[in-house]
């Protein structure tokens, strides 16, 4: 499942890759219930709920962050020992106004060298029309791209922070079936419409580096998921036993703020 030299090569000119398999799409459809129905009882959006290292709170998420293939097609970029640092779930629900303001992960992740590697897996259909995941081509061979922080309460960016001025007839629409994953590198421009059709779309981003690369943002964890950490740059996160342990929460929580206050800090 490894990727041949011309995926390779379209990955590194283009700074994305899609379609890939990894699950079935029967497999993502009870993945995307059994998300629905967590989403319910607890009385919020999946957004809210798995934003920040959703791998650790609902284990069909986990097993997505390890499934062989796509850890195959990581290996192939970012060599066999592989951190997951988090995860979040992206939902749009049907008509729903809300999307994402083009930008660059390598603004704000506080990541040194920028050798991180996304994978977008798509739970249901990825379409245009509800609102799938938009690049724009070998934007990651150009100079850092200047954000503005919007604050739009639409944006589900947490600051909405945007970058303007794009030609965004040069965008290309990550369009993908249930179970597809894409792939892009962290200076990559991308975004997402509005959902304006009468389907959900759900998305699951995991964020992916080798152990050499650095926080940027003080001391942070991750989870190893292949290979091995001989660097010891980021501290171990624990490994979840089951959905929505009170102390993986609570763990959650505490690393989320503490990345927050850091991500300010620098900011400012």
């Amino acid at each position: 499942m490894r990727l041949s030299d011309q995926q390779l090569q379209t990955f590194r000119r283009e700074g994305c890759l899609f379609p890939q398999r990894a699950l079935q799409a029967e497999d993502a459809g009870r993945r995307v219930a059994a998300l629905q129905a967590f989403a319910q009882a607890k009385g919020q959006s999946l957004t809210a709920l798995l934003r920040f290292k959703a791998h650790l709170r609902f284990r069909a998420l986990e097993e997505i962050a390890r499934h062989p293939a796509i850890l195959d097609a990581v290996e192939s970029l970012i060599g066999p020992d592989i951190l997951v640092f988090t995860s979040t779930v992206w939902a749009k629900a049907p008509q729903d106004r809300r999307y994402v303001s083009w930008h660059q992960d390598s603004a704000y992740f506080g990541l040194d060298p920028h050798e991180e590697v996304t994978a977008w897996v798509a739970l249901t259909d990825s379409r245009r029309d509800n609102g799938c995941l938009r690049v724009i081509p070998r934007s990651h061979l150009e100079a850092d791209y200047s954000h503005e922080e919007t604050g739009d309460a639409d944006n589900l960016l947490i600051r909405g922070q945007a970058i303007r001025g794009l030609d965004e007839n040069a965008a290309l629409d990550v369009e993908l079936e249930p179970g597809e994953f894409s792939l892009h590198t962290e200076r990559t421009v991308h975004g997402s419409l509005a959902n304006a059709s009468a389907r959900p779309r759900i998305g699951y981003a995991v964020f992916y580096i080798p152990p050499h690369v650095r926080s940027t943002l003080g001391r942070r964890s991750a989870l190893l998921v292949r290979g091995e950490d001989r660097h010891g740059h980021w501290d171990a996160d624990p490994v979840p036993v089951g959905d929505d342990d009170p102390a993986i929460e609570a763990y959650m929580q505490s690393a989320f703020r503490r990345y927050r206050d850091q991500e300010a800090s620098s900011a400012a």
